[in-house]
């Protein structure tokens, strides 16, 4: 199979006919399935979320490439979900499924200027760093909406209050802030934290459970800390 030389992935075999078959099918079901054609953006929600955590669930259960059969399965179910939010915008008019595949190939070809040149077509050469990289890509994001000065403006409000605080200490110091995670630890009688992730998992378990203890809810306490840390930081910046 010969190599595409840019972003257009049109040149390989099988893609299109594949995803075509997949539209057509979801088509006919909103047609002629009760219960398809009664789904809306909003009774969707729940299975989106649904059918991502079982990809996560498949991958972090290790054993790969011998469980790739069942990955192959969950990714196909989350695909499914992609399918038919594009295809009740269709319905209404507004955007279809080629749209969206558009939409994302631009968006990562323009965010990409490493690899691509603004045509899409390939550069010469690969040099930058993974360093490199992050500078470019914050830089096109930037770039995009520069009405946007907040670093924590589109982290999704709903995250699970672990991967916001995650999230927001990324995006605090890609941007430039002070984040003094010693200074943090020092305030809440910690030397340092864990020198692994399965001791690290015991110390967040026992702090989750000494909470729990004091009737405590360890996950709204660290979604308010996550906010009162934006704030602050947005302030100070």
């Amino acid at each position: 199979m010969p190599t595409p030389t840019s972003a257009d992935n049109s040149a390989l075999p099988g893609r299109p006919g594949d995803v075509g078959e997949l539209l057509g099918t979801i088509a006919a079901l909103r047609e002629h399935c009760p219960w398809m054609g009664a789904l809306t953006h909003e009774s969707l929600v729940e299975y989106l979320i649904e059918e991502a955590y079982e990809v996560v669930d498949s991958i972090e259960a290790g054993d790969l490439p011998a469980r790739d059969d069942e990955l192959r399965g969950e990714l196909g179910d989350v695909l499914l979900q992609v399918v038919l939010h594009a295809r009740l915008a269709e319905e209404r008019g507004s955007f279809t499924f080629d749209d969206v595949a558009r939409s994302i190939n631009a968006k990562m070809v323009r965010r990409n200027s490493h690899v691509f040149k603004a045509d899409g077509s390939l550069q010469e050469s690969f040099p930058a760093s993974v360093e490199e990289i992050i500078v470019k890509w914050d830089a096109a994001k930037r770039a995009e909406k520069p009405e946007r000065k907040d670093p924590f403006e589109g982290i999704p409000p709903h995250l699970p209050a672990l991967a916001a605080a995650q999230k927001s200490l990324d995006r605090a110091v890609r941007a430039g802030l002070d984040v003094d995670a010693e200074g943090a630890l020092a305030a809440v009688g910690l030397p340092a934290v864990p020198d692994s992730e399965e001791a690290l998992g015991e110390l967040l378990l026992a702090v989750v459970a000494a909470a729990r203890e004091q009737g405590l809810d360890a996950e709204r306490a660290l979604r308010a800390t996550v906010r009162s840390f934006q704030n602050g930081q947005a302030q100070a910046s």
